[in-house]
């Protein structure tokens, strides 16, 4: 699986999941949609292809937001993105 198809994936899963998600669910799956989006092109114009650095970008990358985020919309994100890693 390429970085695209694995973020085409993850977007695809939280898209899934828009029809019946909450308030919470929207807003996390949203601002993880950035996150994943960042990830990808920073591994394809790294010429970075494992899947595994991706997923670690994004993580690095909600840490790293992690002020911009009050706690418990952050656990939102955290979880949001647990529930949909592949």
């Amino acid at each position: 699986m390429t970085i695209q198809e694995y973020e085409e994936k993850l977007l695809e899963l939280i898209d899934d999941g828009i029809d019946t998600a909450t308030d919470d669910e929207l807003f996390a799956g949203g601002y993880l949609r950035g996150h994943i989006s960042l990830a990808a092109a920073y591994c394809e114009s790294e010429n970075e292809l494992q899947i595994l650095a991706m997923k670690e970008r994004v993580e690095q990358s909600i840490a790293d937001a992690k002020s911009e985020l009050s706690p418990s919309d952050y656990v939102l994100v955290c979880q949001m993105w647990q529930k949909i890693l592949v």
